[in-house]
């Protein structure tokens, strides 16, 4: 299979691209700078230039494909209503240039989004109609009309080596502030999965996928966050403190509302489908590695 990957040079979308090369699969990556089409080259995918704004580039991308994994997303938090908006108008994009086929299509959404019904958010709960991000409302419409659309769901956690999300910038903040820090009792749970083990759930929804289906990469259903802030601590060599609701904000920032959040995922329904198993380290055994105290991220990204 000939597979196009937007965010293919992202920290998780070169693992998929790897993942698909591995399987023997053929990669087209879409690459918006020379450094970028350089590393899809290096690691043997074929470059297709544009970016996720450039629609004309996704579609013909996508037309030159057999299937599409949808991973890019403009992370910029301060203007995540026109973020999300130009995501929507991506995948109606992708959408219509596989249309009419039975060429797959994999969206990239968050676990955050779930409007959790259960202990834990699953694969049957329905995105949350108020969350600015219409990724799977966009790919579920694209399904009714007959495209071979599904969703997975990653958690807000997708951690490993080159990891520029969630866990990186409460090291930062720990390193800035001089404590690692944790909301309210820090019972609050974070779900996590490895890159590597997300790429291999991309590689088998795109292989074995059903119509208008959600998966969750999930492989850590729940961290207990003051287990997360505790390791940070330990490592980092600072105290490891409680600070209130009304102190999070200004502590965290604006990351303290979602750091805040009881926010459990469970992926039993895709890993009976699927036959996906996470084999890679969990998000704790990982933060132990020292790769996570190194350096000092450059950007945040989040996986709701």
């Amino acid at each position: 299979m000939r597979v196009f990957v937007t965010g293919a040079t992202g920290f998780i979308g070169s693992a998929v691209v790897r993942e698909l090369i591995d399987a023997g699969h053929q990669v087209l990556g879409l690459a918006r700078s020379d450094a970028g089409a350089q590393s899809l080259m290096a690691a043997g995918a074929g470059v297709h230039r544009g970016s996720l704004e450039d629609l004309e580039s996704l579609r013909s991308g996508a037309m030159a494909a057999d299937g599409v994994i949808h991973t890019a997303f403009i992370h910029d938090f301060s203007n995540y209503g026109p973020a999300a908006e130009a995501d929507k108008r991506a995948i109606e994009t992708l959408g219509d240039a596989v249309a009419g086929s039975d060429r797959p299509l994999i969206v990239t959404s968050g676990t955050l989004l779930a409007q959790r019904q259960g202990s834990f958010a699953t694969e049957e709960d329905a995105p949350n109609p108020s969350f600015p991000r219409k990724s799977e409302e966009a790919a579920l419409a694209l399904a009714t009309n007959g495209v071979r659309t599904s969703v997975l769901r990653l958690p807000p956690s997708v951690h490993g080596n080159g990891d520029h999300g969630f866990v990186p910038r409460l090291i930062d903040i720990a390193r800035e502030k001089g404590v690692s820090a944790y909301v309210g009792d820090g019972r609050n749970r974070w779900p996590a999965v490895h890159r590597l083990d997300a790429a291999h759930l991309y590689r088998l929804a795109i292989e074995k996928g059903s119509l208008a289906t959600r998966y969750h990469g999930v492989a850590d259903e729940g961290i207990p966050i003051r287990e997360i802030a505790e390791v940070i601590g330990r490592h980092l060599n600072v105290p490891v403190v409680s600070k209130s609701r009304e102190e999070a904000a200004n502590h965290f920032g604006w990351i303290g509302h979602f750091f805040g959040i009881d926010a459990p995922a469970s992926s039993a329904q895709t890993q009976a489908q699927l036959a996906w198993r996470p084999v890679q380290p969990g998000l704790i055994a990982d933060l132990n590695s020292e790769h996570y105290f190194e350096h000092t991220p450059e950007a945040l990204v989040l996986h709701d």
